[in-house]
């Protein structure tokens, strides 16, 4: 596979994920189980909300192009998953407000929350990959 090929697959693939990530989020919160638990994130489902998750979410599946765990889409796409959840917590939410470590100041429970919604990140876009690389190996068949 050529590696244009690869770079077009793994961002689709995190784009994917992204939105599935916009979209767990927004569940979450229109249901009000964040709330229950203390957690301050709950945004519109908006273009203003879906679109940096999708960009983004599409520069991080470039991950996907490393050579690990490609037999196994599941633990794939949680340990994957945890590499965003760990940089938001560790140095975007401390860049946007002071004293933000962990994110701390939208809930307790918010690093439980940013983990759950990466790994749907995560997963989604390990399966969405997964998948076109089977239909791929049985296209050339």
């Amino acid at each position: 596979m050529s590696i244009l090929r690869r770079l077009s697959l793994t961002y689709a693939a995190g784009s994917f994920g992204g939105l599935a990530n916009a979209l767990a989020v927004w569940i979450i919160g229109y249901f009000k189980i964040a709330a229950a638990a203390g957690v301050n994130i709950a945004p519109d489902l908006t273009a203003s909300t879906i679109y940096p998750r999708v960009v983004w979410g599409g520069l991080w599946g470039f991950m996907f192009l490393l050579p690990f765990f490609r037999n196994s889409p599941l633990l794939r796409g949680i340990i994957f998953g945890l590499v965003p959840a760990l940089v938001a917590l560790f140095v975007v939410f401390p860049a946007k407000a002071q004293n933000a470590l962990l994110g701390l100041h939208l809930g307790t429970m918010t690093p439980l929350f940013v983990v759950i919604y990466n790994i749907v990140w995560g997963l989604a876009a390990s399966y969405w990959l997964h998948r076109i690389e089977e239909k791929g190996r049985i296209w050339r068949s």
